[in-house]
């Protein structure tokens, strides 16, 4: 069925999830979604305002109201005590539990910081939960996560192995860039729940060493982004090595015709839910301040005036990002020639310097991190006060991600983005985000027209569709 399709006549409405969830019932039997009283009491109004104030838009025949307090979700004790240090649920969390512990196929189109990782992992432990007490404790995965890179996937593991303990279920991590056998021996000793990248996970597959035939929780993190990144043909393997009457989440930060395809075709009766605008939008929680520099040959100097100005103590969180790897390889050792305490991470490391670069980044006794658009998004890390765009990224919405790293769980982030004449081809555009946000333009950026060129680069080539004309408006992608 088509997710944009409208929604069914009472009386089909009414027969189509039971279609939908006829073995998530069955695995849920020993815990139902029920809404909560107290809930159910509030006026519509708390409600109304709830999604007003969220953006939030819900597609679909289930009627359920957003979960506002973690108290609502009905939730098993042990899995509350998983969201115990948080005082409540994200948006995406509050409006996709209940349909996910509804047993439903869903489609979230949210940002990567709006706390859809738990939106996920707390419904994925409580299906395990409901499983193991059937007595199906089979060794093979309950529950598949696939993400777009090794450092999402990391992440996510991470929070999943932590929420994890609380009720008992063993999760691994799966990526290329390591050796195969520490993860060929944890799949031989029996695994709940795998975070994976797709092409490691195909080898795993294809040599046997990994059964995804009990897979009955399946996500697709930043579906968009893998769709961008060529594994379109891998995620559709993925899925046909699955029982095709599992429960499948997909989360992506864009609704394009390729991801519409895609659910059509893997989900079953999927309900959406949309947080934020539709139209390309920066976070509101992030400052964004451009300035123009005529020579390119002084970015450099001006990045080391703003260090002083913005990292004086030599302790606060910046992420400063380059375009191309041997220019963050230059830059961060002029850093460090400077005294600066910092790291990089680009293609040229491998999986054990990106993993220690990005945990002195997030202890702090990094506090500087140099990224290539490799980091771009994806990683979720918490307390960057300031980023700082040394060079133009060659896309409007890489901008927009790379603002997105800072800001995040409704903290104020600041973004100072370094502009030269050769980046005027994203002028137009710029300014449009800009004004959307209600920041500043700099006059001289305006200097440079508001309309987008088509530009071609002499290695890259011309990776810009439009050739002229006004901005358009792009797809959503919103930071919460």
């Amino acid at each position: 069925m088509d997710v944009d399709a409208a929604p069914a006549p009472a009386a089909a409405a009414a027969a189509e999830p039971k279609k939908a969830i006829k073995k998530n019932v069955e695995i849920l039997a020993s815990y139902k979604y029920q809404q909560d009283e107290e809930l159910s009491a509030l006026p519509q109004s708390t409600i109304d305002e709830f999604y007003k104030k969220h953006t939030i838009e819900i597609t679909g025949d289930l009627k359920l109201r957003p979960i506002l307090e973690f108290k609502q979700a009905g939730l098993p004790d042990n899995i509350l005590e998983v969201v115990k240090n948080f005082s409540n649920p994200t948006p995406i969390q509050a409006a996709t539990w209940p349909i996910t512990l509804s047993g439903r196929d869903i489609v979230g189109i949210a940002e990567t910081g709006s706390g859809k990782t738990l939106a996920f992992t707390i419904p994925g432990l409580v299906h395990i939960a409901a499983k193991l007490k059937k007595g199906k404790k089979s060794g093979k995965p309950s529950m598949l996560v696939v993400s777009p890179t090794r450092e999402l996937a990391m992440q996510s593991a991470e929070q999943a192995e932590a929420a994890g303990k609380a009720v008992g279920v063993t999760s691994i991590c799966v990526y290329g860039g390591v050796d195969k056998q520490p993860q060929r021996r944890a799949f031989q000793r029996g695994v709940d729940i795998v975070v994976a990248t797709p092409g490691r996970l195909i080898d795993l597959i294809n040599e046997g060493t990994c059964d995804l035939t009990e897979v009955s929780f399946m996500v697709l993190d930043e579906a968009d982004r893998m769709l961008d990144d060529g594994f379109e043909n891998d995620i559709r393997s993925i899925m046909s090595y699955s029982p095709k009457d599992r429960q499948t989440l997909m989360f992506s930060a864009t609704w394009p015709e390729s991801i519409r395809k895609l659910a059509s075709d893997f989900l079953n009766n999927p309900m959406r839910v949309t947080i934020g605008s539709p139209d390309l939008a920066a976070s509101q929680n992030v400052q964004q301040i451009v300035k123009v520099i005529e020579n390119p040959r002084d970015k450099e100097r001006h990045l080391l005036d703003l260090l002083k100005k913005v990292h004086k103590s030599r302790t606060n969180r910046v992420l400063i990002f380059a375009l191309y790897k041997k220019e963050a390889i230059r830059v961060e050792r002029s850093l460090e020639y400077h005294g600066y305490k910092v790291v990089g991470i680009h293609g040229d490391k491998n999986q054990q310097q990106r993993t220690e670069a990005l945990s002195s980044f997030k202890d702090g006794s990094y506090p500087l991190m140099i990224a290539t658009d490799v980091a771009a998004r994806g990683l979720d890390i918490p307390d960057v006060e300031y980023v700082i765009n040394l060079t133009f990224p060659l896309t409007i919405e890489a901008y927009v991600h790379r603002i997105g790293r800072t800001g995040r769980g409704g903290k104020k982030g600041v973004a100072y983005t370094f502009f030269t004449p050769e980046d005027k081809s994203h002028s137009g555009e710029l300014i449009n985000v800009l004004k959307q946000a209600n920041m500043e333009v700099p006059e001289e950026l305006m200097a440079f027209g508001t309309t987008v060129k088509k530009k071609t680069h002499s290695a890259y080539g011309a990776f810009y569709k439009d050739t002229g004309g006004e901005v358009k408006k792009a797809t959503k992608i919103v930071f919460d």
